[in-house]
């Protein structure tokens, strides 16, 4: 089914509806119109007679159908189809989310009404199946939207304790109540609750309790009707209900009562011996049921939520057996002897359980079904409950079923072109929002960690697939494959595919305990690098050992084949993981360094010399099936961009996570599966929480720490008003004495006062402690904080300092970056042998928040970087594995030469700086015994007695002179400089025992393994380095305490999750004290490719924006000090909520000059520019998912040269745009206007709107490209992101009637105008160069130059730039024409030209634009 395509802004406006729209609810009346309903009836008959056909429900979605106009012209007295009409524009915007519940808050009486029309007209079988879809679907919608109080108070009766009332027998349910007080209690206020009820309100409770019994038993009647194909109303209306009681039972709240109710009516048994179950076609409703059996029969107690273990459920299943088997002795003994006396393995296996029940009657097997509590009657007639319906009933209550454990194990992480050809792969490629898919979800709540990481594995699996599959599709559509003259040629050509022979077998290893496929299955590829350029030739070279690469078989298209991949000319593909790459002689290659050769072999020169071979493991699971003929067929082999191919290492840790019992902490348990108080993580409410925090030098001095709370502060003693940091803060509180009433004037009647009682109030204590001496040299001096963080901030770091978890949502340029390092620093001064796991979701972010941390006062020997991006660090020294490894090592060197100068300068005898253990002897023997005899001195009566009596003198020659100064130094501050002397030397003895580990520890590895698990403290990695590395870094015993999570919006759940699970909890408990998740769920979430992953599947829910929706207690960072005020109000109306007021502005923003001065040459600092179509056309997509607009490139391109030739530097303008195919295009024309010309230059950047989020800049450019349709530029996510990038300067180009026509972007555009010029065009003042000297906001309307267009402006621009050359010119400052060496090396670090898209120098770039749009453009088609 081919998705829908949003419509354009030419069809929403020509389409009939349109003209109802603006003569009904766009004109903004106060009242409703007059005949509304009838106008409501006349659009829903149009929609009813086209089969609601889904591109008119999107224009009237556009239109703001529902919010305008339906909703607000909705009585209790509407007509059903008004009712309709509500829940299908409601479904729409579900699906496209966008749906806002708040939109009917206003109403909650209304709104009450409206469901109970909704829960009628859906159970009534009257109506019409598509209406009653559209319906189920809103309901669904609604239990998929729980987070809504609103919503949540309409969907909780529908699945209360009352729907036991509709259980087969009352005996039934008096076992269940009689199991649990508390559902006795529960069942009594219900029966009251109905009892008391007058008539109008029994029978609303009577709709709600029965509802969801009476959409069961219609579900399975509608089944059993004969002849039902896959497209009938009935099948799709089926799967809809399957859909919504697959979400009502994945959640424990919802799940409690209901479930029951399904388990009771035989619901699973019931749809797969119906009629349209058995008929094959009907597929997805098969995979719909398989999903809702497995929700249905998850090892949780449904009451309480409590995983079973594998022994406790191990334990019911053998009650039930055993319960069994005394049932068929005591009533069927003649019949069921065997059964009887059989071990519980003959009876939990199907053939063995079938052939005992064969020999009773239908009677009999009534009778022992009711015996065991088994219902086997219908209250709805067509269902025959049968011999074979009873036999299913016991078979499925009995007979052993695989656990999900056992289910996630068979699922290999390794693809085949089966799997890539799947029936799942196919339909979530086939995605369009109206029908749903048979794939878990991630929702608001999960019934236990193993069943969010069950589904996080399936999802997870199936989306590196269809990556996979994708890039393997773009590889062969790249090599042009076809038939010529019996033989595969191929016309084109991929840098991503060597052609090749048939591997060959090197070795194959016998299998392993348990297991049925080899070892590993070692085999040798040729890859003839030779035919390639070098920088190809390159890339194969750095293949890394554990990566993948795919040996597939292509052969010419056949598009007669059933198979897709065979469609395109692929038969077969194997996965094989990289062993190690080779020259022709068998050296090992290193993409480095070349060839490493083996001593003794000979270098080989000409072709030989570029020829490379391959030993890879191939799939040792697919290769014990395959026959030989797959490995004779196999003829080229693939491979990936790194940084996307590191599925398989993913997949790996998060199926081991499957298998194993993870214990998250049990303070944090509960928050994170949706359930108790949102606020009982937070650390106000946990056991151990500290009586006192020391904040450190999070404050500047006493004013900015009393201006940080809303509380009172009070010293401790009452004399530190004036002193410095550090400060140390108790909450408690304080008895506040009784307000006096005021007095007034005049006479009153006396009258007898109550006595007023004192109240408590809240009151923050501050103590401090005196910061010792720690040494004379600059390096001993203390880095500290010189931020003066806000309430806000302030408030974020005092709770992530303290245990438990902690929510920052940090907006645009608020400082976020600089919170968490400041709450790194506490939690590391403050517990010193804890660990903290810092994780960001890039390797840019990393390194932008890792360079600030160094910073701190941190023993740099305490901070780690793991993975790649180490190398991108701009600091001085390295914090990769290795590279502290090395620092150490060298380290150890520099305090050897310290301990062998201070055993010179005492006369110490020996080689004591030989090694840290002759050092630690020293100390021992020595230093500290000399130390201990000086502080024991009592003769000391100034500072010059001491410093004579000072036995390291000499050692301290080369420190600051003098040391102690009698003139100004007293005997206490003398002893005090002492002291710190003397830390400074323990600090050396202490690092030197800690290095001696080094010394004994011979290799490398073994080196840096401990680096990592005992020396380190701070250790930085990105999500993804994570989940690759789990293994490996929990087989190293690895601990830590704390964990902060950066760009929390921006990573998965389970890019969340991993990081909160490095370390082994075999003992069932979780070291984890704290959780700090800083984000902004308002700017983009994370980027999944398809899009039915992330629009049904809930992929790009992050767990950071889930607790957010939980109501967990957050605190959001609400002053920015990035951009000028008026720049920020364009998002700040973002960030108004509960009451706020929106994003303030830091002083900073007003008092530094840059931000008091206009920008150079332009009217407004920030404008909207409208560009029209250029040379006939708006957007185009010059190949699919590829979206240009020729005339904003030109015009962005035209803005840069104009701001270089007013002197603005080009390292401080960034061209920004959403989509791949405007950045390439803008790329190709700076390449060719201003690449080579030293006036112009490139600016800092030209990147996609998500590439850059994170990065700012003082001027940005932004071009929309869009002038069709709104596309995912209607995500107000990525809007955010792109209007709060810069600084000083923003200018948008785009196309003003199409933004306009998106309730969702117009709030942006309408903050863009308060600059708006007429026609919105550009407007420039001349006569000024960068930097300006004219204060923003002053005008002088004399110098106001209005570009008409592009052409306009193209002129404008080369009519200066001539000018300027001339100028030049005649300075003789005018540089030399770039010589062929410089225009070469320019060339090779530039840009792709468009004309070479599909050539192999391309291919990296256009890979990349794939790769990013699959997402963007994905979402256009919805």
């Amino acid at each position: 089914m081919a998705a829908t395509s949003s419509p354009t802004v030419a069809e929403i406006y020509d389409s009939n509806f349109a003209n109802a729209a603006h003569a009904n609810w766009l004109a903004d009346q106060e009242q409703p119109v007059e005949g509304a309903s009838e106008v409501i009836s006349g659009l829903f008959s149009q929609l009813e007679k086209e089969g609601f056909n889904a591109h008119n429900l999107l224009i009237l979605d556009h239109l703001l159908c529902l919010e305008k106009f339906l909703w607000p012209c909705w009585t209790s007295e509407a007509k059903d189809d008004h009712t309709i009409f509500i829940a299908i524009a409601a479904v729409v915007k579900q699906r496209d989310h966008v749906m806002d519940w708040n939109l009917f808050s206003n109403n909650e009486e209304l709104f009450s009404n409206f469901f109970q029309r909704v829960l009628t007209v859906s159970s009534t079988n009257t109506t019409p199946l598509q209406i009653r879809t559209y319906l189920i679907s809103f309901i669904d919608a609604a239990f998929q939207s729980l987070d809504s109080s609103l919503i949540r108070r309409m969907c909780a009766p529908l699945v209360s304790i009352s729907v036991w009332n509709f259980l087969h027998s009352s005996s039934t349910r008096d076992d269940l109540l009689n199991s649990n007080s508390s559902l006795k209690k529960s069942w009594r206020l219900a029966t009251k609750k109905f009892d008391a009820a007058d008539d109008v309100r029994k029978v609303r409770l009577r709709i709600e309790r029965g509802w969801l019994y009476s959409i069961v038993l219609d579900l399975v009647r509608l089944l059993y009707v004969e002849g039902t194909d896959t497209t009938a109303p009935v099948i799709i209306y089926a799967e809809r209900v399957l859909e919504l009681l697959i979400d009502i039972i994945s959640q424990l709240p919802t799940r409690r009562f209901s479930n029951t109710l399904l388990k009771d009516l035989n619901l699973s048994i019931a749809i797969r011996l119906s009629p349209a179950y058995k008929n094959e076609k009907n597929i997805l409703l098969r995979q719909l049921h398989e999903i809702l059996d497995r929700y249905m029969k998850f090892p949780i107690d449904d009451l309480t939520g409590v995983l079973f273990s594998k022994e406790e459920l191990q334990s019911q299943i053998s009650k039930q057996v055993l319960r069994f088997q005394k049932i068929a002795l005591d009533h069927f003994k003649e019949k069921l002897l065997v059964l009887g006396l059989a071990n519980y393995g003959s009876v939990s296996k199907r053939e063995d359980l079938l052939e005992n029940l064969e020999s009773l009657t239908d009677n009999e097997l009534r009778s022992l079904c009711a015996h065991l509590g088994i219902a086997t009657e219908y209250s709805v007639p067509g269902i025959p409950t049968d011999k074979q319906f009873m036999m299913e009933l016991l078979a499925y209550k009995f007979v052993r079923q695989l656990s999900l454990e056992e289910k996630c194990e068979a699922l290999y992480p390794l693809p085949t072109e089966k799997s890539l050809s799947s029936t799942i792969l196919q339909q979530t490629s086939a995605f369009d929002s109206r029908t749903p898919l048979p794939i878990p979800r991630f929702s608001l709540q999960y019934l236990s960690t193993n069943d969010f990481l069950h589904r996080a594995f399936e999802l997870y699996r199936l989306e590196s697939f269809f990556e996979v599959k994708c890039d393997i599709e773009s590889i062969i559509d790249r090599l042009k494959l076809h038939h010529s003259s019996g033989e595969l040629k191929l016309s084109g050509f991929s840098r991503m595919a060597q052609r090749i022979s048939r591997p060959a077998i090197l070795e194959t290893a016998p299998a392993r305990v348990g297991e049925s496929h080899p070892a590993y299955v070692r085999a040798e590829l040729y890859l003839e690098l030779d035919r390639v350029n070098e920088d190809i030739q390159k890339e194969w070279e750095a293949l890394r050992p554990g990566e993948v690469v795919f040996l597939v078989a292509v052969q010419t298209p056949n598009s007669k084949a059933e198979n897709d991949l065979e469609k395109i000319g692929v038969k077969y593909i194997r996965a094989a993981e990289v062993v190690g790459i080779y020259d022709h002689n068998s050296n090992p290659v290193h993409a480095s360094g070349g060839p490493q050769p083996v001593s003794g072999r000979k270098p080989l020169y000409g072709r030989l010399a570029r020829r490379r071979r391959l030993h890879v493991n191939i799939d040792s699971m697919a290769y014990s099936q395959d026959s030989e003929r797959v490995y004779d067929r196999i003829n080229f082999v693939f491979r990936r961009h790194v940084r996307e191919n590191n599925f398989k290492s993913i997949l790996d840790s998060v199926k081991d996570l499957t298998q194993t019992n993870i214990a998250l902490p049990d303070w944090l348990v509960d928050v994170f599966l949706g359930y108790g108080d949102p606020a009982s993580a937070s650390y106000e409410n946990l056991p151990n929480r500290p009586e006192r925090v020391d904040l450190n030098d999070t404050f500047i001095n006493w004013g900015h720490l009393t201006a940080s709370f809303d509380k009172k502060v009070v010293s401790v003693d009452g004399t530190l008003e004036g002193s410095l940091p550090p400060y140390v803060l108790r909450e408690t509180t304080e008895i506040a004495p009784p307000e006096v009433p005021k007095k007034t004037r005049g006479r009153k009647k006396k009258t007898d006062a109550e006595p007023v009682e004192p109240t408590e109030v809240p009151v923050i204590e501050v103590s401090t402690y005196h910061l010792p001496n720690m040494g004379p040299y600059l390096v001993d001096s203390r880095k500290r904080n010189k931020i003066p963080f806000t309430p806000a901030q302030v408030k974020a770091i005092y709770s992530a300092t303290n245990p438990g978890l902690t929510l920052i949502i940090g907006p645009p340029g608020t400082g976020k970056t600089d919170v968490a390092t400041q709450i790194i620093s506490n939690i590391y001064h403050n517990n010193p042998k804890q660990r903290t796991l810092v994780v960001t979701h890039s390797n840019q972010a990393l390194n932008r928040l890792f360079e600030k941390i160094v910073a701190l006062d941190i023993d740099e020997r305490h901070l780690l970087r793991l993975g790649h991006g180490e190398d991108d660090l701009r600091t001085e020294a390295s914090y990769s594995r290795y590279g502290r490894v090395e620092n150490v090592l060298d380290r150890r060197e520099t305090l050897l030469k310290e301990v062998t100068r201070l055993s010179d300068s005492v006369g110490g005898q020996g080689p004591h700086g030989e090694s840290c253990e002759a050092a630690g002897y020293f100390y021992r023997v020595f230093v500290l015994p000399t130390w201990q005899k000086f502080k024991s001195n009592q003769e000391f009566t100034d500072a010059e007695s001491l410093s004579r009596k000072f036995p390291f003198q000499a050692y301290f020659a080369n420190a600051p002179q003098p040391l102690f100064n009698p003139e100004i130094h007293s005997l206490e501050e003398a002893m005090e400089i002492a002291d710190g002397c003397f830390l400074h030397l323990e600090k050396i003895f202490t690092e030197l025992e800690d290095i001696r580990p080094f010394e004994l520890l011979r290799t490398a590895k073994d080196r840096a393994n401990y680096l990592l698990t005992r020396e380190a403290k701070i250790i930085a990695l990105t999500s993804t380095h994570a989940a690759m590395r789990r293994r490996e870094i929990i087989s190293l015993g690895f601990r830590y305490e704390n964990v902060i999570v950066e760009e929390a919006a921006q990573l998965t759940e389970i890019d969340s999750f991993i990081p909160l699970t490095l370390q082994s909890t075999a003992s069932g408990k979780n070291a984890l004290e704290r959780v700090v998740l800083i984000g902004d769920h308002f700017q983009n979430a994370p980027i999944i490719q398809n899009p039915a992953f992330q629009n049904y599947a809930n992929m790009e829910q992050s767990l950071f924006s889930r607790l957010l929706r939980l109501s967990v207690p957050s605190i959001t960072l609400d002053a920015q000090g990035r951009a000028r005020p008026e720049i920020a109000e364009l998002y700040s109306w973002r960030y108004r909520s509960a009451g706020k007021r929106g994003l303030t502005n830091l002083p900073i923003c007003y008092e530094n000059e840059e931000y008091k001065f206009a920008n150079a040459g332009f009217k407004h600092v920030f404008q909207f520019i409208n560009v029209d179509d250029y040379n006939g056309f708006g957007e185009t997509e010059p190949s699919p998912h590829f979206y240009q607009n020729l005339g904003e490139a030109e015009y962005s391109v035209a803005i840069y040269m104009y701001m270089r030739l007013l002197g603005y530097p080009a390292d401080k303008i960034s061209i920004l745009t959403p989509y791949m195919g405007q950045k390439v295009l803008i790329q190709n024309i700076l390449a060719e206007r201003c690449k080579r010309n030293p006036i112009f230059g490139l600016p800092l950047t030209v990147a996609t709107v998500d590439q850059y989020q994170g990065e700012q800049n003082d001027y940005i450019i932004l071009s929309l490209v869009r002038t069709k349709r709104i596309g995912y530029l209607r995500d107000v996510r990525r809007m955010t992101v792109a209007m709060s990038r810069t600084r000083l300067g923003l200018y948008v180009l785009g196309r003003r009637y199409l933004l306009e026509s998106s309730v969702e972007i117009k709030l942006f555009l309408e903050a863009l105008d308060a600059n708006r010029s007429e026609g919105d065009k550009l407007e420039l003042s001349i006569g000024e160069m960068f930097p300006s000297a004219r204060a923003s906001g002053e005008i002088d309307d004399s110098k106001v130059v209005i570009m008409d267009g592009v052409e306009h402006l193209g002129k404008f621009v080369y009519e200066m730039t001539m000018r300027k050359v001339e100028k030049m010119r005649e300075e003789g400052t005018l540089p030399a024409p770039p010589t062929l060496a410089q225009i070469a090396a320019a060339d090779q670090a530039g840009v792709v030209d468009m004309d070479d898209m599909d050539l192999e120098n391309a291919e990296e770039d256009l890979d990349e634009m794939e790769e990013d749009n699959m997402d963007e453009e994905a979402m256009d088609e919805e």
